[in-house]
């Protein structure tokens, strides 16, 4: 039987970095909320059957939002944890009575509206069946500075062979619930899974695809659409 592909958004944060009594997925960008934005990309790839969103448990906003558009390949799960790892877990759990453990799912920033779906398919593509997965991601371009306690240079580190993860980020099911279940302190799924002993492939991303932060972050993010629609 072959393998099926999913998606899966975490969007149960606050943002908090962000600041506004909006959480940051629900921000509006172009007229939707930023969440919208990152449902749409995923879906642009006819490889993925449905896209998940996993919501605070008190979240009363989906439900403000008209998400027509999208049919039946969106599907909310209210199960959000405290922190993106929790979240994940969650939604991989609610997930497993229609995902097999071999179907693959692809993890994807609710902050990051601007993915193409050249990305996603590049994503796919690359992974193919690797039982490994991959992620996007950029090779470092910056020289990079570690900070001491009063916020000096403290030493420059060397960037070859540094890059910068990015999302969506591909497991199959089985193997990512197994990695999150047995890793509690981690930032993104990737790590998980190498502590599996795995080694995730880098699949050249691209920088347009940022992630919202910060308020500055908001504006580029609408350009970045704008441009992508002429």
């Amino acid at each position: 039987m072959t393998a099926r592909r999913y998606g899966l958004i975490p969007a149960a944060g606050q943002g908090a970095r962000l600041g506004g009594a909006t959480p940051k997925q629900y921000l509006e960008l172009r007229g939707e909320p930023m969440l919208a934005h990152a449902v749409r990309a995923l879906l642009a790839s006819p490889a993925l059957e449905v896209a998940f969103v996993v919501l605070a448990r008190d979240d009363e906003r989906w439900a403000t939002h008209d998400w027509r558009a999208f049919g039946e390949r969106v599907a909310p799960l209210w199960c959000g944890g405290a922190t993106r790892r929790d979240s994940v877990l969650n939604g991989l759990v609610a997930m497993a009575n229609v995902v097999d453990p071999d179907d693959w799912v692809l993890v994807h920033d609710a902050a990051r509206p601007c993915l193409t779906g050249a990305d996603v398919e590049r994503l796919i593509g690359a992974v193919g069946d690797d039982e490994a997965g991959g992620i996007l991601a950029v090779p470092l371009a910056d020289t990079l500075k570690r900070a001491d306690g009063d916020q000096r240079i403290a030493a420059t580190e060397p960037r070859a062979g540094l890059w910068l993860a990015q999302t969506p980020q591909l497991f199959r099911h089985g193997t990512l619930l197994r990695a999150l279940g047995e890793a509690a302190d981690v930032t993104d799924e990737a790590a998980a899974v190498e502590a599996l002993g795995l080694r995730p492939m880098l699949v050249p991303g691209s920088l347009r695809n940022l992630k919202v932060t910060y308020a500055g972050d908001l504006p580029l993010a609408a350009a970045l659409l704008a441009e992508a629609l002429q």
